[in-house]
């Protein structure tokens, strides 16, 4: 799999961009600021409907412009496809695959990259949300359908919330009603949750042996890196020390939907005093151990880059080993190379290079190790109408 063009119109910095890729690797190098992550965030953005630095839509947009635009021609086995998408803040995106009108989310799965970025360190060292999300993607990338009930679930979280908040402080006959209601939205809370939370259960299941691997090889320690879900939204009450000890639960989707449903039964007079769904795999986190110890915590700034990466490379191959005849997701590394020591940058390199396609941004070209730096695109971004343009390269440029 492989991406022979990029075109952008009103994204980000770029009014408009006509990128030529193909396979192998491709450099894009420029200084802070001139736009290089812009041109990958966009192709990234193609395959999940989503960007790796913003949670947003309305910063994809150029300022001053109604709405974005991306297409990009994708190369899949034998046959090509050209996706486009519609960026309009405060309204539904708009979506083209060949030229058809579809729905957004049905050009997921037509284009798969994996980035790792600087902000990847965030998984590693940040807030739960982030690892969720991490895994989140990484589900919706392996099966694309699961966006489906990704985004059911975060509907239901939305509306049940509401509805508690309404009833914050409600007593006697009102809370009564807003209870009724309730046993609604918590048949769905169930149904919703158990389905996202088994989906997580068994790609992190598939994940762990390949970013074990992938630890081993990056750091020289076999067998450091390992993964644990810590089930949160299916103990609300259990706080402190107790809750680094909560049971994984089982993988049966049944099994997973009761004991959703008996939290929530258990947590309705907490949720109601905060007014807010403490119940569900909005809640989790996913623990990320160096020896056997949480990584946010405990593991040094090489230690984290080093699980940081194993994460992204055990996905790569993850998903090549599931993509069929689709083949390796496009890679994709976002001004990393200055972030690794000598160690780290040399397997980033190695693996990458047997990527069919791999992007790289730089902003100095010397940063990237010169077996990979491949076709070398030049950004440069106009100080007087801040609007950034891609032009060709030398072939191997020096610092």
């Amino acid at each position: 799999m492989h991406v022979e063009h990029l075109s952008l119109t009103d994204f980000r910095s770029y009014p408009a961009a006509e990128v030529v890729l193909g396979p192998g690797a491709t450099t894009l190098v420029g200084d802070n600021g001139q736009g290089k992550t812009n041109v990958v965030e966009a192709l990234a953005y193609l395959a999940t409907l989503g960007s790796h630095r913003v949670a947003g839509d309305a910063a994809l947009v150029r300022a001053g412009a109604e709405r974005a635009v991306v297409r990009g021609r994708v190369r899949r086995g034998g046959r090509t496809a050209l996706v486009e998408l519609e960026i309009t803040p405060g309204r539904a995106n708009r979506a083209r695959v060949n030229k058809s009108p579809v729905r957004p989310r049905e050009v997921l799965g037509l284009l798969r990259t994996v980035v790792f970025a600087p902000e990847d360190l965030a998984v590693v060292k940040g807030e739960p949300d982030q690892r969720r999300r991490f895994v989140d993607d990484l589900l919706v990338a392996l099966q694309p359908r699961l966006a489906g009930v990704r985004s059911d679930y975060e509907r239901v979280v939305r509306q049940r919330s509401a509805l508690l908040k309404s009833g914050r402080g409600l007593r006697g006959q009102a809370v009564a009603g807003v209870e009724a209601t309730l046993e609604v939205w918590d048949a769905q809370l169930a149904q919703t949750g158990a389905d996202l939370l088994a989906a997580r259960l068994d790609t992190l299941d598939q994940l762990s042996p390949y970013a074990e691997a992938a630890y081993g090889a990056v750091s020289g320690v076999s067998g450091a890196l390992t993964t644990r879900y810590r089930p949160r939204g299916l103990h609300p009450t259990v706080r402190g020390a107790d809750a680094d000890e909560l049971p994984v639960p089982s993988r049966d989707r049944v099994a997973l939907h009761d004991a959703l449903l008996a939290a929530a039964t258990a947590a309705r007079r907490a949720e109601l005093d905060r007014g807010t769904t403490l119940v569900g795999p909005h809640r989790d986190d996913v623990d990320l151990l160096v020896n056997a110890l949480p990584a946010r915590g405990y593991a040094s700034h090489g230690e984290s880059w080093s699980a940081a990466l194993a994460l992204r490379l055990g996905s790569f191959d993850l998903l090549t080993a599931t993509g069929g005849e689709d083949g390796e997701p496009v890679l994709v590394l976002d001004d990393v190379f200055a972030e690794l020591d000598a160690r780290r940058r040399s397997h980033l390199a190695e693996r990458a290079l047997r990527a069919e396609q791999v992007l790289v941004t730089a902003a100095v070209a010397a940063d990237v190790p010169a077996g990979l730096t491949g076709t070398v695109l030049r950004v440069r971004r106009d100080p007087a109408s801040g609007t950034s343009s891609v032009e060709p390269g030398a072939a191997r440029e020096s610092a």
